[in-house]
């Protein structure tokens, strides 16, 4: 049942209705997820503030207290998600001026983050030991995420009807919602919908693969419910018998895309490869891989230049 809310209501309770007016339906699954738990973490740390006492100080407070447990980052997401919701109090006349003005974004120093990816001989030798069968399995799965650098969720919605073998591409427009009841979902963002180059190898053996399977129904997912774990422990029992490095099914699209970089492809094609929303998305991921690729270009311009 909702209800209009007034200056005296609880703020928690007045987020908690604008989220279900607002973002309910009209956001993904994932997302809304996001703002649920920025709903409980207001209630957490403002239980009794009512929206006429959301002053700028009440409102710094409470990023503050967020930002003593989480980094920086994930303090300014929070900030986003609340933000909506303050400023349409204001606009209702339930808050008279924007406390959200001149918001200082705090948070804990970032934990160095080392993306975990396979080098170019470790990629070799866990293809060579999938077993590859007649029918399609994770092994099948596998083999096109490493290929391909496509999102566990993007790879889980492919058709045979994607493939266009004659041109070597691969359709992604679409995701599989595993985290939810199953079916199609659209993509992460507008740049995630994008047709990629795919090589003779998974041409020749997917076009196999495909044959008599419906063309409008995904390869790998089904009826059963899907668990990321699921996969990711048959990627590791394959590490493990290669004696390779340990990675997840997310680690080979950063596999994917460092062989790229490291292969001297750009920056702009493997952004657009990858679906990433802008090149400073693929810029910041693989920042100590640009890092390492620049340290070889100044030995590559004194090598230039000392021979003129």
């Amino acid at each position: 049942m909702l209800d209009d809310m007034s200056k005296d209501a609880l703020f928690y309770k007045y987020y908690a209705q604008w989220i279900e007016v607002y973002k309910k339906d009209a956001i993904r699954e994932a997302t809304m997820a996001k703002y649920r738990m920025t709903q409980k973490w207001v209630e957490k740390l403002a239980p009794e503030l009512k929206v006429c006492e959301l002053t700028r100080t009440a409102y710094q407070k409470i990023l503050n207290d967020y930002a003593k447990e989480h980094e920086r980052q994930t303090t300014l997401d929070f900030h986003h998600q609340l933000k909506g919701a303050v400023m349409d109090a204001v606009d209702e006349g339930l808050i008279e001026r924007d406390p959200t003005r001149k918001a200082i974004i705090k948070g804990k120093t970032p934990r160095e983050k080392k993306i975990k990816y396979l080098n170019q001989f470790e990629l070799h030798t866990l293809i060579a030991d999938l077993d590859i069968k007649e029918a399609p399995n994770w092994d099948w799965f596998i083999l096109l995420v490493a290929k391909t650098g496509m999102r566990f969720s993007e790879a889980l919605a492919i058709t045979p009807k994607d493939f266009d073998f004659g041109r070597q591409t691969l359709s992604i427009s679409k995701t599989w919602d595993y985290k939810g009841k199953g079916g199609f979902l659209p993509t992460k963002n507008k740049s995630s919908v994008r047709k990629i180059q795919i090589d003779w190898q998974i041409v020749v053996k997917f076009s196999e693969l495909v044959k008599g399977l419906p063309e409008d129904e995904p390869i790998f997912a089904g009826e059963e419910k899907i668990y990321n774990s699921t996969v990711n422990d048959a990627l590791t029992r394959h590490c493990k018998a290669c004696g390779i490095s340990e990675i997840s099914i997310h680690g080979l699209r950063h596999t994917h895309a460092s062989l790229l970089l490291f292969a001297g492809v750009s920056i702009a094609s493997v952004a657009r490869r990858l679906g990433h929303a802008s090149m400073t998305t693929t810029q910041k991921t693989y920042l100590h891989i640009i890092q390492e690729l620049e340290n070889k270009d100044v030995d590559l311009v004194m090598r230039t230049l000392s021979g003129l």
